[in-house]
């Protein structure tokens, strides 16, 4: 138990971890670029596309064929059920090269019932410029599994997509700007003022007065050198220089579909009082039989009787002291016994009524 609690001193004597340029920024231009191609699956058991619902697929089938010399019989359509027709996706990473590898994500576009077991035939990738940068072929990987018969299914994940590690041949770089010009641009990944200045104060003391100058709360200019050995050098350098990250602006992200709440260290509480209620409907229908009398020519016919209560159930007032603590924030919330759904109206609320310090973020 000593033992245990000299550790635990001496973890909380040790200073914080100093943030990273390369944590809060990146250069502009340096970016992974999406590709997109459309394909065929083969190699099926049974479980493709129906081609009278899924056209397009006996289409592709029969364009494919024609490439290589097959022609079918007029008035024949292909429609074989272990093809499926496919969408094809990857992210070509920045100074990719011809011949480097990449993972692709395969999904059905059609009624496939599962791509398990299929093969991806040579699929041409794209980019939004409409030039060809990688070319796709392989085995899938399918992570679910599935079965039925006599009118029962059992399905574990997600069998109408799948992926081909190393599925991607590169054909083509794209060319990036990092060479070019005296001075390159740093990107935060979030408007800052403050974060803005610690990172071009911290490159300035590290590479010289001058080098580094915010332009506003996201974009630094860094003068560079021009050599295309020393300029990655030079950004190896700045990438890992430590600066001092500035408290977060207090911000809550809500989540109105599942009901997750999620605050920072910043968010700050002042006194009120808060008064929570629940509301709840509840329907009830029963099924009855009406059955008509003796020679009286009716028929039986079923009706439904419904009934519906309402209950509201009394909200005590509950006071909330200040505090400037995320665990005293999340005590005193938790104290009005406010479901996750219910705590997205309170939250709302207390801001409305500037108890809450704090930005709300509905996603």
């Amino acid at each position: 138990m000593k033992t245990l609690l000299i550790t635990l001193l001496m973890a909380l004597a040790l200073p914080a971890q100093a943030t990273r340029v390369k944590e809060v920024a990146s250069v502009a231009g340096v970016r992974s670029n999406p590709l997109t191609g459309y394909g065929l699956v083969v190699g099926l058991d049974g479980t493709g596309d129906q081609t009278t619902q899924s056209p397009f697929t006996g289409q592709s089938l029969t364009a494919m064929l024609q490439q290589f010399g097959i022609t079918l019989p007029p008035g024949v359509t292909a429609s074989p059920r272990n093809i499926a027709a496919v969408m094809v996706t990857a992210q070509l990473p920045p100074f990719a090269q011809p011949g480097q590898q990449l993972d692709v994500t395969v999904a059905s576009i059609g009624n496939a019932k599962s791509l398990r077991g299929g093969t991806l035939i040579t699929t041409p990738l794209k980019g939004a410029d409409g030039q060809i940068y990688a070319l796709a072929q392989g085995h899938l990987l399918v992570g679910g599994a599935g079965a039925s018969a006599g009118g029962s299914k059992v399905q574990i994940n997600h069998l109408s997509a799948g992926r081909v590690p190393a599925g991607a041949t590169v054909e083509r770089a794209v060319p990036t700007a990092l060479s070019q010009g005296e001075f390159l641009q740093l990107d935060l990944n979030s408007g800052d003022f403050t974060t803005a200045r610690a990172v071009a104060n911290a490159i300035n003391q590290a590479k010289g007065a001058g080098t580094a100058q915010a332009l506003d709360g996201r974009v630094i200019r860094v003068k560079a050198p021009t050599a295309p050995d020393e300029r990655v050098g030079f950004l190896a350098d700045i990438e890992n220089l430590p600066f001092d990250l500035a408290a977060p602006a207090a911000r809550i992200v809500i989540n109105a579909r599942t009901g997750s709440v999620v605050m920072n260290q910043a968010v700050t509480l002042g006194p009120c009082a808060v008064a929570h209620g629940n509301l709840s409907v509840t329907i009830t229908s029963t099924p009855q039989v009406s059955q008509p009398g003796a020679f009286s020519q009716g028929q039986t016919a079923v009706t439904e009787k419904v009934d519906i209560s309402l209950k509201q159930e009394p909200g005590p007032l509950v006071q909330m002291p200040a505090s400037t603590k995320l665990a005293d924030v999340v005590k005193a919330l938790s104290a009005l016994g406010a479901t996750p759904t219910d705590l997205l109206a309170i939250l709302q609320a207390m801001k409305s009524a500037g108890a809450l310090q704090a930005e709300l973020e509905v996603i």
